[in-house]
């Protein structure tokens, strides 16, 4: 790291002192939602020139970016779940014109390259609502939600 010194001090150059690195920037997480509104827009319309991309109804879940905003990574998943191969061969054919598009839209310095990968946040919450439908685990929840419910009255003198 390369430091400055001024009146004996050290300080540090070049420092964001608003974000610690532990998730996106505030300046990736609306670049990211910029760029999935535009993406759905762009696929709803069909202003691609592909009848196999344009015949396939494709939802746009969540776009996430590099620190430097040079690449994003696009979460899709085509209506219904089937045809998931497809979707994303199409969407990478495409990727040009989407690219475009986006740049349209926008204004970055750079195009963001982007990456088309299969949401997998649908499967994760179908798996999560059969997990919690099953009766040993709501047996748990409750019998959990019990132990507090007691602990809140000890602590309250009831």
């Amino acid at each position: 790291m390369t430091y400055l010194r001024w009146n004996d001090e050290r300080l540090s150059m070049a420092k964001n002192r608003h974000h610690d690195g532990a998730g996106p920037s505030q300046r990736q997480l609306r670049v990211g939602e910029l760029i999935r509104r535009t993406l759905s827009s762009v696929l709803a319309r069909g202003d691609v020139h592909d009848p196999e991309l344009n015949a396939m109804s494709i939802t746009v879940g969540e776009v996430r970016t590099s620190p430097d905003l040079k690449i994003a990574t696009v979460y899709v998943m085509p209506l219904g779940g089937a045809g998931r191969a497809e979707a994303i061969d199409a969407l990478k054919r495409n990727r040009g014109e989407l690219r475009r598009a986006v740049m349209r839209e926008m204004t970055l310095k750079y195009a963001p390259d982007l990456r088309f990968v299969i949401d997998e946040t649908f499967d994760r919450m179908d798996d999560t609502r059969r997990l919690f439908s099953d009766e040993r685990v709501r047996r748990d929840v409750e019998l959990s939600r019990d132990d507090e419910d007691d602990r809140e009255d000890g602590e309250n003198g009831t």
